[in-house]
């Protein structure tokens, strides 16, 4: 009996010496409450990621990302949770539904439609290059008659240029 006494106080013991570290396994990290942080904006101060705010009301929130994962919850559910409190503004990627998807479609819409246009510009000006070598002669007009026009027109610029 005595040794029954003995065996169970020293169980006792050792189980009393062992929860510390249990609970240490189950403490969470500052690294851990950061990386969940870091995902959030400050719902209070504008453009500021949760995890590096230096206002109580961060200090506050990222506590409550310790509770919420020391009780177990997943990254997405604390997401979720603060997405429901004060809005999708507080996540650092909003989600890409609805007008959301819009917005995030529309840079990359007017990218390939400017490079279409621009591909069609291109395309003209080395067309009308192509095609340059002086003004496209009429159907069935002679091209001696053509140069001689062109030489006369020039030569009429020359004396005008010096009268004036």
């Amino acid at each position: 009996m005595k040794r029954n006494v003995l065996l169970i106080l020293f169980l006792l013991l050792v189980l009393l010496l062992a929860a510390p570290a249990l609970a240490q396994q189950s403490a969470v990290t500052d690294d851990e409450v950061n990386d969940v942080a870091g995902e959030l904006f400050c719902p209070v101060c504008e453009n500021t990621p949760l995890d590096v705010c230096p206002t109580q009301a961060c200090s506050d929130w990222r506590e409550l990302i310790r509770t919420l994962l020391s009780e177990g919850r997943s990254k997405q559910e604390i997401k979720d949770y603060f997405a429901l409190q004060y809005g999708d503004r507080v996540l650092a990627e909003p989600p890409q539904t609805g007008f959301d998807l819009v917005v995030w479609l529309l840079p990359l819409g007017a990218v390939v439609i400017g490079g279409f246009f621009f591909y069609r510009y291109m395309r003209s000006l080395q067309r009308a290059q192509t095609e340059l070598p002086g003004k496209p002669t009429p159907a069935g007009a002679d091209t001696n008659q053509v140069a001689t026009a062109r030489d006369d027109y020039a030569a009429r610029i020359e004396q005008e240029i010096k009268k004036g």
